[in-house]
């Protein structure tokens, strides 16, 4: 078990959150709770080999690159975690098994076995207050100066889980409020580029909108989580055919 000690990030390590166009102009907030799969120096490996220290289990492949695209594109604030969601899943509250999982699709995680309630807090402390706490204060400088907000996560997906092939290629994701899903999802039947379904491969019932929720929904701002599998996000030219076509998306919803 990790020994549990006064912070868990050292000054190589640097801090946990990053935010790039802090004053931007679109309405748009984008977030990327799964940017990274860079472990903090006092955590080692994990006790993982470098492939499932690269794989999906600890970060989403391309969705930092298709957020930056995105962002670049809509003059958008982007918002997003430093390290892995091995260490800490910042879409999920602490209380979830889910934030600091155990297991995670084939692999069991060694560092992560039996956490102690001490070990537990740090990571909490760490990593998931500072982001949610500087995602607050983006909104709150936001309203300051009367600046709409529309949150919008960005996720990618793992094209095979738990052996089992996945057909859907974009997922429009929600929780209670519906009101930017649900115009995406028209404009994105009006131009068909991906197999396009309404809360896919996840949706709330799997836990995946605590973001959504937390500052969104709690503050009565619209949003949105976007899930792009992530074989079509590989290198540059899918990132960016795929960015492309999320903007368009946006900047449809917004508009009708």
């Amino acid at each position: 078990m990790m020994l549990a000690q006064q912070g868990i990030l050292s000054k190589a390590d640097g801090d946990c959150v990053a935010v790039e166009r802090p004053d931007g102009s679109s309405a748009v907030l984008l977030v990327c709770e799964h940017a990274s799969r860079e472990i903090p120096e006092r955590f080692g490996d994990l006790g993982l080999s470098a492939e499932a220290r690269s794989s999906h289990i600890a970060w989403d492949p391309g969705a930092l690159a298709v957020a930056r695209r995105i962002s670049a594109g809509l003059d958008a604030t982007l918002v997003f975690q430093r390290f892995s969601r091995l260490i800490y899943d910042c879409n999920r509250p602490p209380e979830s098994a889910g934030a600091m999982p155990e297991t995670s699709e084939i692999y069991t995680i060694p560092g992560n076995q039996r956490l102690g309630e001490a070990d537990r807090r740090a990571r909490t402390e760490g990593l998931y207050i500072p982001f949610h706490d500087r995602i607050r204060s983006l909104l709150k400088e936001r309203a300051a100066r009367g600046q709409k907000t529309v949150i919008v996560t960005i996720h990618s997906f793992t094209p095979i889980y738990n052996g089992k092939p996945r057909a859907v290629e974009l997922g429009i994701l929600h929780d209670e409020d519906r009101w930017l899903a649900d115009r995406m999802l028209d404009a994105a039947t009006k131009a068909p580029l991906y197999k396009t379904e309404r809360n896919q491969p996840y949706g709330p019932e799997d836990g995946v909108t605590h973001t959504l929720k937390l500052h969104g929904l709690a503050n009565g701002l619209h949003n949105v989580m976007i899930e792009v599998r992530n074989d079509l996000i590989l290198d540059d030219v899918g990132q960016g055919v795929v960015a492309d076509y999320l903007t368009g998306l946006l900047q449809s919803g917004l508009e009708a």
